[in-house]
């Protein structure tokens, strides 16, 4: 409840001053610009100025005389030796409300305060003058932070996972961001590698951008947890399979959801695929141990598909266009479904245990299949089995708090729940309960590990540390972690607020509370196999070999700056400028250099330019075809580069296919465009000569 003062340098006989006063923890502390002024801003809603005391003054709190303004040195010292006092006490008078975070911008003299209730205000000091006042979370405020001139306000909110970034003087939004409020479950690519889609056990299915990797679209006609998510492979259409027993289908195209496809009995859906043609789309059930074909066109269940004696756990269809099904239940089999044909006989596969997870090869002619036991067994078309990879020692790893064993012998998490071919076929991705993701080698029956991956060093997250420590133990052989859980340590978080049977509340303190794990609940592959995704406890996280980081200089030196750019270009070295402007890879500066360049020197450039800087200028090119009016410009870069350099980038077309994606794109939408405009032209002077010739016919019959 008290504020300290400090010097950064050594200063003969100085003391730290001690700020006392608030009934409260005290928040933050703020110097004035001008260093006369002190602000205190405690937890319980008050807000103290503190200004320096005469010399002859007693120690009460009625206008101290401030410091006048001198050098910056000086200043320095008179500060450390002022004896401050309090000048005014101010309060929010907000009821039943505490200040969560608070930031000062000095410059304009505002002090921003976040409040426990989602609201936020701006006071300008050291008036008090409130000047603004808004809700904007439906959770309490747990950071802030002001840009560097003042006008923009960033917020958090912890619990929600919710970014706020507020344009304060026209009252407008900047960026609104929101993850899932739960954990997040699963998660699939869109087949151009552009969009992933994520579903949470709070209801809710994000489409996010692989590139940038903000949420750019929120469905919230869930009820229930979301189990699967999956993109059709033609064709802007997402599928989501519930807990709440529906299956639902969304166009990303006018983003609604345009079908819901229900079964005649209520039940709840585990797993989801998609016919690769998008017609039929399948769904398992944990409840009947059931597989339900729905038509996506008319809406209407084809086929109920019965066999299993567990659980269905996992759906895949073959890749190969065959009309093969393949479930996977907790009754250790494995059965193939003909769906169109019309005999139902099924032979499963026997496994050694539960199945978890399965997978097709990119080609149709593999399956993998996760087990309970920690193993990925192999299978081709004929059900023979080819492989069998060993991972329960290498998915285990991370011990609990409340373990009494070690990370080694601990039974809990050792196996895989999620499995992902590569775009290639050449490997296979595993995620499981645990904080490894791991690589295998799946090449001509090989088994090998390729790396593991570790999704988090959160030492806050359960299953992160290799052993606990003993320190931590007390007499009764509980961990401390366990009992000093810091988010049950405000009142208002231990407030039951929630009604009878809801899972949002944070229910009383008689509720055990459990710390979060690390763990991956679904991986999969993007297809240009550039990257993967997994849906961790932290979220998604997105494994990229292509850089996309905004300042990534490449072969950086001391005398490449912006300024030696410029003088390169004035020069009309224009080669030099755009290899020079590249390496500092700074947007700005690469396209001021590439509009200076003549379209009369563009084939010279392009055959001298070294190759490693090809798909870096293709790329851009790409970018700019959407947004710049250049069209002719960007156009003559396309087609010279690919006729230069064509046999280079097609060697290494797997490399670059995300290159060639965007390039595609951007040529496929200035195409539209351009004929569009185009049709309508034709159509206006269609009409302008029809109507010279009405004329024209009009006044030789006057004439004659």
């Amino acid at each position: 409840m008290t504020a300290r003062l400090f010097t950064l340098n050594p200063l003969s006989g100085f003391r730290p001053k001690t700020f006392a006063g608030h009934r409260d923890a005290v928040v933050a502390a703020y110097f004035s610009s001008d260093g006369t002024s002190i602000y205190t801003v405690s937890k319980d809603g008050a807000v103290f100025t503190w200004r320096a005391k005469d010399s002859d003054e007693s120690d009460s709190d009625e206008d101290p005389s401030p410091i006048p303004s001198t050098s910056q040195n000086d200043l320095y010292h008179r500060i450390a030796n002022t004896r401050w006092g309090v000048y005014k006490r101010h309060y929010f008078n907000q009821n039943n409300t505490k200040i969560v975070c608070t930031t000062f911008h000095a410059l304009s003299n505002l002090l921003i305060v976040g409040f426990s209730t989602g609201i936020f205000g701006l006071w300008e000091m050291p008036s008090f003058t409130n000047i603004h006042t808004l809700s904007i979370s439906q959770e309490k405020i747990s950071s802030v932070a002001i840009n560097s001139s003042g006008e923009w306000l960033a917020f958090g909110a912890r619990r929600l996972g919710q970014l706020l970034v507020w344009e304060w003087q026209s009252e407008s939004y900047v960026l609104k961001q929101q993850g899932h409020y739960f954990d997040m479950n699963t998660l699939d690519y869109a087949p151009d590698g552009q969009t992933i889609a994520t579903g949470g056990d709070d209801g809710k299915v994000k489409l996010w951008s692989a590139y940038s990797g903000f949420c750019f679209v929120t469905f919230t006609e869930h009820t229930a947890p979301i189990s699967t998510v999956s993109f059709a492979k033609q064709g802007n259409i997402l599928f989501t399979a519930s807990l709440d027993g529906t299956v639902r289908a969304y166009d990303l195209i006018r983003y609604r959801n345009f079908r819901t496809f229900t079964s005649p009995t209520p039940v709840q859906f585990s797993c989801l695929a998609v016919d690769p043609s998008g017609e039929v789309v399948a769904a398992g059930s944990t409840d009947s141990y059931e597989v339900f074909l729905w038509s996506v066109q008319t809406g209407k269940l084809l086929d109920i598909l019965a066999g299993h004696e567990g659980p269905v756990s996992a759906l895949a269809f073959s890749p190969a266009g065959d009309n093969q099904l393949a479930s996977a239940s907790w009754d250790k089999t494995v059965r193939l479904w003909s769906v169109f044909g019309r005999s139902r006989a099924v032979e499963p596969f026997t496994l050694g245990s539960d199945a978890l997870a399965i997978a097709f090869r990119p080609d149709g002619q593999e399956l993998a299949v996760s087990t309970l036991n920690g193993q990925i067994t192999f299978f081709d078309q004929d059900g023979k089995q080819t492989n069998v990879i060993e991972g329960r020692k290498d998915v285990s790893g991370g011990r609990k708090a409340d373990d009494r064993v070690s990370a080694a012998n601990s039974s809990s998490g050792k196996s895989y729940n999620s499995l992902a071919y590569t775009a290639d076929g050449k490997c296979v991705l595993a995620g499981g309960n645990s904080k490894y993701v791991v690589l295998y080698d799946v090449r001509e029956g090989e088994g090998i590990m390729l790396k593991k991956f570790q999704i988090s060093q959160n030492l806050s997250l359960d299953g992160t540390e290799e052993f606990l420590d003993s320190r931590k133990v007390n007499d009764a052989g509980i961990n401390t972690d366990l009992i000093n859980d810091d988010e049950g340590s405000d009142l208002e978080d231990r407030l039951d607020t929630s009604l009878p049977g809801a899972r949002k509340g944070a229910g009383d303190m008689s509720v055990r509370r459990y710390r979060q794990e690390a763990r991956t609940k679904s991986v999969r592959f993007s297809p240009t196999g550039r990257a993967w995704a997994a849906a961790s406890t932290e979220g998604l996280l997105i494994y990229s070999l292509d850089e996309t980081v905004t300042f990534d200089p490449f072969d950086l030196s001391l005398d490449l700056t912006p300024q030696s750019i410029l003088e390169v270009l004035t020069a009309r070295e224009y080669l030099k400028a755009l290899v020079m402007a590249f390496r500092l890879n700074e947007k700005p500066m690469i396209q001021r250099v590439y509009e200076s360049i003549p379209p009369s020197d563009i084939r010279l450039i392009a055959r001298q330019l070294p190759v490693t800087y090809v798909p870096l200028l293709l790329r851009f090119v790409a970018e700019n075809l959407e947004k710049s009016p250049h069209l002719e410009f960007h156009l003559t870069w396309s087609n010279t580069l690919l006729l230069v350099h064509g046999r280079y980038l097609k060697e290494r077309s797997g490399e670059y296919a995300s290159v060639f994606r965007v390039l595609q794109k951007g040529l496929s939408d200035s195409e539209q465009s351009i004929s569009k405009i185009c049709d309508e032209n034709s159509s206006t002077l269609s009409y302008l000569i029809d109507q010279a010739k009405i004329t024209q016919k009009a006044a030789s019959q006057e004439m004659s």
